[in-house]
């Protein structure tokens, strides 16, 4: 087998694999089946990119996402990477040249939405092109679960009907237990190994602001980033186009980008964002964004998202580059009702009640004073230890105390019911209420029953809330929303792990008072010459201009603040850049590298 980290060096300028991802692509190219979770920005992408390299034959690439399709042809194009896509964006004669290349085995990775594969007996086409590998982008879409759901994806299960013989992977950055237990199911995986990587983005700051004088804290937002790319998310079409007029005004380039658009006004408008001649574009939640754009430095959340799957995957819009970014979510009960106004229309009882649960976790994390990251990598099982430092709340901590012994009643509670208590039922058994689910179930013997008589219903509830922000317990949605001991619960049932929590009062009072706790990006280490970066960006936009690509096609950020920091003046120095490969160095290194020269040689001192 060729070497996977020269293979990796070679064609995208990296050094060293991520967590997970080699032992997923050795996995993929034994022939397995795969399902992986990694969070947005992770390197989902090399996957399958990498074994696509190496098999002798094409890689099927499904992606609801018409905008990271072309993102994502346009970054492997690049990098010399063969690389087509076909979707409603293309004509027939397009189209039909596509297939071509395809079959005459010149296309590497073809992208395709799962709507085109079903059309036009493009599968029996499909049958002559010796596919080697199938990836399913954004997988949880096929999940009833999800945040995201789309019918046509609970359709791609006669993919491994019809190839057997051929692996597939199946790819998302959200998924709770329940999404995750769905993919591998519901796409017939055969034993399909399941990859977690970690869902930590620490790159990126969380804040939660109170939703009066939005567009006062949305001003201060932008001027610390002065010049820099941004999303902001609004709940309607007409919202998202009085943001985008605000910001021009405020001299601001934005566009607006939401479904009522036609699909070559918003081809348009995400191509001057990929560009950078727009630096913030407003859309809807409901529409989302499949922009792979890596310097997004801030993303606002000017509406309450639905759910924390939906609201940690527009986050994770952010910092993709790795470099520090900041998120901040306006919450008001209005937007609250706006939700619970719509879900409450949907015809599915099943459907709906789901939704509604995953509301009320999204209104907690919103209202919470425990660290948010934790919240967020605890919502998908995923253990943290002690605060972030780089969120409000951690910013300006409450104060606490110490409730491991309310956890040890609690949690001992749901482990005597068989973890069979939804949070109501709990609250009564801890108070020794005798409530008619207590009396049939005969709960109101066990021995925890009326040991916290002394505490009110109400805090019960708050207190409870914060056991599964924290990662003690999780609300299983398969099972009547019933609670489930987690990990960390167990460690802290059997004392070996200390809770804090907030008291009520504190609660109120945080959230009554003025709120100045926002969060701004943790400080990066600076680049010693602002002005080269400056200089060398100035190349890049050049470049690109005149090839008709978006400036990361050319390079990164990322990669232009390690070359402004390295000054490289032979190929061989250049190679070492970060995400400069083989092609890379070839196309723009001697260009590049004379730049950094001239820049010196005007007497900038170094």
């Amino acid at each position: 087998m060729e070497d996977l980290h020269a293979l990796l060096r070679h064609h995208f300028g990296y050094t060293s694999f991520r967590p997970q991802q080699l032992a997923v692509i050795e996995h993929v190219l034994g022939g397995n089946d795969a399902v992986v979770l990694m969070p947005t920005g992770g390197g989902k992408s090399l996957c399958f990119q990498i074994p696509a390299l190496i098999l002798d034959g094409p890689t099927l690439v499904i992606s609801p996402l018409i905008a990271l399709m072309k993102d994502q042809v346009e970054g492997l194009r690049g990098n010399g990477v063969a690389a087509a896509f076909l979707n409603s964006t293309l004509n027939w004669s397009e189209e039909e040249a596509v297939i071509q290349e395809l079959i005459a085995g010149r296309v590497k990775l073809l992208y395709v939405s799962p709507e085109r594969l079903f059309q036009q007996g493009f599968l029996d086409r499909l049958d002559t092109c010796n596919v080697r590998l199938i990836a399913i982008d954004e997988a949880h879409c096929i999940s009833s679960w999800g945040h995201h759901f789309r019918p046509d994806y609970k359709h791609l299960k006669v993919l491994k009907k019809r190839y057997p013989q051929i692996p597939i992977i199946a790819l998302t950055a959200t998924a709770d237990k329940a999404v995750r237990q769905d993919i591998g199911r519901d796409l017939g995986l055969i034993s399909p190994r399941v990859f977690i990587s970690g869902f930590d983005r620490p790159n990126l700051s969380l804040s939660v602001l109170p939703g009066q004088n939005r567009w006062g804290s949305i001003q201060r937002i932008l001027r610390r980033h002065p010049g820099e790319c941004g999303i902001i998310y609004c709940n309607s079409r007409a919202a998202t186009e009085r943001m985008a007029a605000k910001l021009k005004a405020f001299g601001i380039r934005s566009a607006s980008y939401h479904a009522g658009m036609g699909a070559s006004e918003r081809a348009q408008v995400q191509d001057e964002f990929i560009s950078g001649r727009s630096h913030v574009i407003c859309a809807t939640i409901a529409f989302g964004m499949g922009i792979d754009k890596a310097d997004v430095r801030f993303v606002i959340h000017y509406n309450v998202p639905g759910t924390v799957e939906g609201y940690y995957q527009e986050i994770g819009r952010a910092g993709r580059d790795g470099l520090p970014a900041e998120t901040v979510l306006f919450y008001s009960y209005a937007d609250v009702h706006t939700h619970l106004h719509f879900i409450q229309e949907i015809g599915d009882p099943r459907y709906r009640e789901v939704l509604m649960a995953k509301m009320e976790r999204m209104k907690e994390y919103a209202e919470a004073q425990v660290c948010r990251r934790t919240i967020l990598l605890s919502y998908f099982s995923e253990d943290t230890q002690g605060s972030c430092g780089n969120c409000d709340v951690c910013k300006d901590p409450p104060s606490y105390f110490d409730g491991s012994l309310l956890a040890q009643k609690a949690l001992s509670a749901i482990l005597r019911s068989r973890e069979q208590m939804g949070m109501s039922v709990l609250v009564d058994v801890l108070k020794g209420t005798r409530s008619p689910e207590v009396q049939a179930k005969g709960w109101y013997r066990i021995k925890t029953f009326g040991l916290g008589n002394d505490i009110s219903a109400f805090t019960w509830t708050l207190f409870i809330q914060q056991f599964i922000q924290n990662g003690l317990l999780e609300v299983d949605y398969t099972d009547h929303y019933h609670l489930k001991v987690t990990r960390v619960g167990e460690a802290v049932l059997r004392g070996e792990r200390p809770i804090r929590l907030v008291t009520p009062e504190t609660i109120k009072e945080r959230q009554a008072g003025p709120v100045s706790r926002t969060a701004g990006p943790n400080s990066s280490e600076h680049i010693r010459d602002e002005g080269l970066l400056a200089h060398l960006k100035n190349l890049r936009r050049g470049l690109a201009k005149g090839m008709g690509k978006p400036a990361y096609v050319v390079f990164s950020d990322a990669s232009l603040m390690d070359m402004a920091e390295r000054r490289p003046s032979t190929i061989h120095e250049f190679r070492l850049v970060h995400g400069v490969g083989d092609h890379k160095s070839r196309t723009y290194g001697e260009q590049f590298m004379k730049a950094i020269a001239e820049y010196e040689e005007a007497g900038v001192p170094m």
